[in-house]
């Protein structure tokens, strides 16, 4: 998908602006300038010391996320209000140089060329203006919060103070609730979309961290690896050192091939029936072995952990919170109901949050229809394929007919990509919509994850509009059980089809 002379035209128009000539590679900002205490960052090739800026930065520290990396998905995302890249203030304050070209790893393989990012980021302030919905935050989300916490807590209590029997459906709805709060509050937390205020996005990210997980880790896999790089792979499925690579989709590997490009075992022929149960065990397997997994190598699969993990304080609030959640999750069960029944209770309430989170995240990404990208030269690369091998990109420009003048988008433009690799299910509907934290609106949050998903029934319309006068697929399941079995189905394809570059031997 690498499209070199692109991304070495925006290098080149970034240096205009850059007041010094030093230049670095991305190796020397992985290496030398990764931690919170000394932190540089690229945005389409310029070079910023976001170190000082961090403290006064009106999303707060979560700009440290950009440490070491191009951050220039990151930037793009999380401003939709900005048009025309970094804003000169910060370039004349905090610019230190610029992306050395020839450097192979600075060459990304998106594009930012095309109006068609520009237009929706656009429309979609204008709307939200136009309705008078803050992009941040909102009481719909605040008066849901309090809601799914309290239910939690009381789900909690009641699972340790009632009669074995009956705690046992009290840690099913405790599971519930947990899920929820992850979907619901930690998400868009962790994001900056809960609030317009710094603090209150830090404690409703903190959730995740009640709830048992790490905030921290879960960073690191969907803000730095899945989001800007959705189902993108290097060729053969092998991430290596590159950030740009979407873990989501070869961290199950090889217990699952959700990847075209991934290699075929004998036992993915039957991945689509042991998958939904393996599903339940994600949370288990979160907080039991990656969280410490991450924070004890400061390195999560192909990405460096050290923006976060590189802080005592950081490091001393995942310990601290790991051994208070073990305490009202674990213990006081085993207190009550004994040791064999307070493990089972613990058990069974993250069986039931593991199975319910994994189904709202994995049908938008892993399905029958949505395409995949592998990161290889060559022009045919361009275009994200499904696991049949079908181009949506190149279906819909063929029927396409540019009526606006919008021009044609390139084939690896970030914001087509997306639109390309998420499917939404139940578009437009208010109850789906805050039942799955915006999820089912996947296409939206994908393209503008800094605004709080209660705000996405309110701009899906504009988004497939644009999509359409531009040429870009728009995926949409009508509702959440066809996407489930259509989930099913691409597993299965995946699994006993031998079209994909991991095919079975004939």
């Amino acid at each position: 998908m690498c499209n070199k002379s692109k991304v070495a035209d925006k290098i080149v128009e970034a240096d205009v602006n850059t007041p010094s000539e030093r230049t670095f590679t991305l190796k020397e900002l992985a290496s030398s300038y990764n931690t919170p205490k000394n932190a540089y960052a690229s945005v389409h090739g310029t070079v910023i010391d976001i170190t000082a800026f961090a403290s006064r930065h009106p999303g707060g520290d979560i700009i440290l996320l950009s440490a070491g990396r191009d951050a220039t998905v990151l930037f793009e995302t999380y401003h939709p209000r900005l048009q025309n890249g970094l804003p000169k203030s910060i370039v004349e304050t905090y610019a230190v140089g610029h992306l050395l070209i020839k450097d192979e790893k600075a060459v990304s393989c998106y594009n930012w060329s095309s109006g068609f990012y520009p237009t929706l980021k656009s429309r979609v302030s204008e709307r939200l203006r136009q309705l008078n919905r803050p992009r941040r935050g909102g009481y719909e989300i605040k008066i849901k919060a309090l809601f799914l916490l309290v239910g939690f807590w009381f789900s909690l209590v009641q699972m340790m103070i009632q009669p074995f029997h009956v705690a046992c459906i009290w840690s099913c709805a405790m599971g519930a609730f947990a899920s929820f709060i992850g979907t619901c509050i930690q998400h868009d937390g962790n994001h900056g979309a809960f609030s317009t205020s710094k603090y209150i996005n830090k404690i409703a990210g903190w959730t995740l961290d009640m709830i048992g997980a790490s905030a921290y880790t879960w960073e690191m896999q969907h803000m730095l690896g899945h989001h800007p790089y959705t189902n993108l792979l290097h060729q053969q499925g092998d991430q290596g050192d590159d950030q740009e690579s979407d873990p989501d989709v070869f961290s199950s590997y090889p217990l699952l091939r959700m990847h075209p490009a991934q290699e075929w075992s004998p036992m993915h022929m039957y991945q689509h029936w042991y998958a939904p149960i393996l599903f339940a065990f994600m949370t288990l397997s979160k907080v039991f072995q990656q969280d410490y997994q991450v924070i004890l190598d400061k390195r999560l699969y192909h990405i460096d952990a050290t923006c976060r993990y590189g802080s005592i304080w950081n490091r001393l609030r995942f310990y601290v919170m790991k051994v208070i959640t073990s305490l009202y999750m674990m213990f006081l069960p085993c207190y009550f109901h004994g040791v064999i029944r307070g493990l089972f209770l613990f058990v069974i309430g993250h069986l039931v949050c593991g199975e319910l989170l994994a189904t709202m995240f994995i049908v938008n990404h892993v399905i029958e229809g949505v395409a995949f990208a592998q990161k290889s030269e060559g022009e045919e690369a361009l275009a994200p394929r499904t696991a049949k091998g079908d181009a949506p990109m190149l279906k819909s420009q063929a029927e396409w007919v540019d009526t606006a003048k919008a021009g044609r988008v390139p084939l690896n433009d970030w914001a087509a990509v997306q639109c390309q690799t998420s499917v939404n299910w139940s578009s437009g509907s208010w109850f789906w919509n805050n039942f799955s934290g915006g999820l089912n609106h996947q296409i939206e949050h994908h393209l503008f994850p800094s605004i709080c998903h209660s705000n996405y029934p309110y701009i899906q319309d504009v988004v497939e509009g644009t999509c359409a006068e531009f040429g870009v697929p728009y995926l949409s399941e009508p509702n959440l059980w066809i996407a489930y079995r259509k989930m099913l189905r691409h597993l299965s394809y995946l699994g006993n089809d031998a079209w994909s570059s991991g095919k079975k031997d004939q």
